[in-house]
């Protein structure tokens, strides 16, 4: 049996294939990796014939990925990642080092509050592991929308019975977090102030218990996050319901009121690929998570 076919993908072939689709150009991709143009162009005919199917629609404005194309170039991602974590642990072996790049995506709270004490830990244990976070809207694809392009290797999203680990990708609980109403401090009737939201609130976990609230009006201004939603409300110019995550280092002049026994909850997790649940810096930075987020949970 061969090892290699001649429809097998080469890992060079696999990173022009990320390249052209991240540079948006056979150009700007051979300028990157230090190719010609001539050379990325057969390599990338040479991948489309493999396949069998057309990657990338070819224009005056460059070369955008097709539905194939785009599908194509997340898996490249993830198998690019792989053979690095390949390379990093068996050389880590003999020692226990864990080394190297660590991707990880976060919804802005989670990168201000849950993320920062988990990476000091992981640091204390892990000084050779290198963390990058990119911090990325929880809404749509969200967080776990970055792990599945092979854009990140975990992702810290908010998951729950209604919003659950996206198939072919594992992931676990590491906190549920009540939500509150913040108002102006002192106002004598917040309730009655307009209600301020932002586009990643007010997700699944809380829309029902939302709809039962005769009190809670619509929506009449919406900030970009809830930084924005805080300064508003300590302005005076409303009251938001909002997850405890947000309502840490709270600006001067904000109250907040607990909702009851009933107030709405979400779940906030970690999110990875069952191949990358295995590494060592991805089970480093979930060990780091568990132990740091104790004290958040709510």
């Amino acid at each position: 049996m061969a090892l290699v076919t001649d429809r097998d993908l080469s890992p060079g072939e696999l990173r022009v294939l990320v390249a052209v689709e991240r540079e948006r150009g056979f150009s700007a991709a051979a300028r990157e990796l230090g190719l010609t143009q001539s050379a990325v162009s057969h390599a990338m005919r040479g991948i489309e014939r493999k396949l069998g199917v057309v990657l990338f629609e070819r224009g005056r404005g460059g070369a955008r990925p097709t539905p194939a194309g785009e599908r194509a170039v997340a898996h490249a991602r993830r198998v690019l990642r792989l053979l690095d974590v390949l390379a990093r642990e068996a050389r880590g072996a003999e020692t226990g080092a864990v080394s190297g790049p660590l991707r990880i995506a976060a919804f802005r709270s989670a990168a201000l509050h849950l993320l920062p004490p988990a990476l000091r830990l992981l640091a204390a244990r892990h000084g050779e592991i290198e963390p990058r976070v990119r911090v990325v809207r929880d809404i749509g694809a969200g967080t776990p929308g970055e792990v599945a392009a092979g854009r990140a290797d975990i992702a810290i999203a908010t998951i729950g019975d209604r919003s659950p680990v996206p198939d072919g990708m594992v992931g676990g609980t590491l906190l549920r977090e009540p939500y509150a109403m913040v108002s102006p401090a002192g106002h004598p009737d917040p309730r009655a102030l307009p209600l301020v939201d932002w586009a990643e609130n007010c997700s699944s976990y809380t829309r029902d218990w939302w709809d039962t609230q005769d009190w809670l009006p619509a929506p009449t201004v919406e900030t970009e996050d809830d930084g924005g939603v805080l300064t508003l409300v300590r302005n005076g110019d409303g009251m938001a319901i909002m997850p405890a995550l947000s309502l840490r280092d709270l600006p001067e002049g904000v109250q907040v009121t607990d909702l009851g026994p009933s107030r709405p909850s979400r779940a906030i997790g970690h999110v990875t690929t069952p191949e990358l649940a295995a590494s060592q810096a991805v089970r480093a930075l979930i060990r780091a998570l568990r132990d740091t987020t104790g004290p958040l949970s709510g």
